[in-house]
């Protein structure tokens, strides 16, 4: 059975509810922080809600040690957390979905103007049914699955916006009023809650904290602004159908905000190859560990397998539709000229050849689009 403890401070904004593709979640009320999504049938599988501001104010090295080990514990365990206490204030998270909303919302001729072009760049606006994100690593397979299967969502992808090669495709600010000042401000805000939370993951591993942060200060980050439409469910119900499927991220990090729709993500418990709702907990993030971090760790770290699905609203006897959803992923990555080997204290043999980051990342790019 899937469990979800829920702190009551939290259990009283119900939020809580069974999803139609698990098994229904049962509430036991604990204090502070100390909500955990586990599998009843696995009592090694949990995501943990962590307080982050433990790490980020610690009064001591000891204290800062103790939230950098809970940490990493739980990324060995399902490569899964939630994070509160993570200093981006709610006012600040809600005016972005406000903004990214407000531009999904403007006439498709205008969104297609801003068209993704390339994998090297990972910039603008792909329409429903463009991309098919999967662990296959074959084209063919890809695009026989994109046109059996697509994904039923449409995004808005921004990098760094310095970038002297590839440009941000930006809407007019007559159609968008502040979208690319929101956008630009919350990249950096991601950025740098990135950069403490690596910290912590190398003290969690036993290396001195700053190890990584000459490795992802360029920034070579992806925000991706997320809308997912209203569909027929029966759109949704052919096999291998899904709003998003099944797959794991690229980088290093992936900074998840949800909207309160409940029925959305899952993730793979690697240990039954079940999923798992991560419900949304109003005020966290959802991060997880992505392929670059698991290979520098030497697998170590997990790099978990999630997907998207949809619960369905009876229309009638004979129709039901999804609700809408929105959700922001920012794509943490190492920086793009980084070398990715085995760390010095994560066994004694690499289970993977070195790689530079920006081949992996346009490689899996390159084959996830139209």
């Amino acid at each position: 059975m899937l469990r979800l403890r829920v702190s009551s401070s939290l259990s009283r904004r119900g939020f809580l509810c069974s999803t139609p593709t698990t098994r229904p979640l049962k509430r036991n009320f604990l204090r502070g922080f100390a909500t955990v999504v586990t599998d009843a049938n696995d009592s090694k599988f949990r995501i943990p809600v962590i307080d982050f501001t433990k790490y980020r104010k610690a009064s001591s090295s000891k204290e800062k040690q103790e939230t950098a080990n809970e940490i990493v514990d739980a990324f060995k365990e399902s490569g899964f957390i939630y994070v509160a206490g993570h200093g981006i204030p709610a006012e600040t998270v809600s005016n972005v979905f406000q903004k990214s909303a407000d531009f999904f919302k403007l006439p498709t001729e205008v969104k297609d103007k801003l068209a993704w072009e390339d994998p090297r760049s990972n910039r603008g606006y792909v329409r429903v049914g463009r991309e098919r994100v999967t662990q296959s690593k074959n084209a063919e397979e890809i695009a026989q699955l994109r046109n059996k299967a697509p994904d039923y969502k449409e995004s808005m992808e921004i990098g760094r916006d310095w970038d002297s090669e590839w440009r941000n495709m930006w809407p007019q600010e007559s159609d968008a009023p502040e979208f690319k000042n929101t956008m630009l401000a919350f990249y950096q805000t991601c950025h740098e809650l990135h950069v403490e939370m690596m910290r912590s993951i190398a003290l969690g591993l036993g290396l001195e904290e700053q190890f990584f942060d000459k490795k992802i200060d360029k920034q070579c980050h992806n925000l991706r602004l997320l809308s997912y439409p209203p569909i027929k469910r029966l759109l949704l119900d052919g096999e291998g159908q899904a709003r998003a499927g099944a797959h794991s991220d690229y980088g290093t990090l992936t900074l998840l905000f949800q909207d309160s729709v409940v029925g959305g993500l899952q993730v793979r418990n690697p240990n039954t190859g079940s999923y798992v709702a991560a419900t949304p907990i109003p005020g966290t993030i959802v991060i997880n560990v992505g392929d670059l971090l698991s290979r520098w760790s030497n697998d170590v770290l997990r790099s978990t397998l999630h997907r998207v699905v949809a619960p369905s609203h009876k229309v009638n006897d004979s129709e039901a539709i999804t609700p809408a959803r929105q959700s922001i992923a920012f794509f943490s990555n190492p920086n793009f000229d980084a070398e990715i080997s085995c760390l010095p204290n994560c066994g004694t043999k690499a289970k993977y050849p070195p790689v530079n980051t920006g081949d992996y990342i346009v490689g899996r790019l390159s084959m996830t689009y139209t």
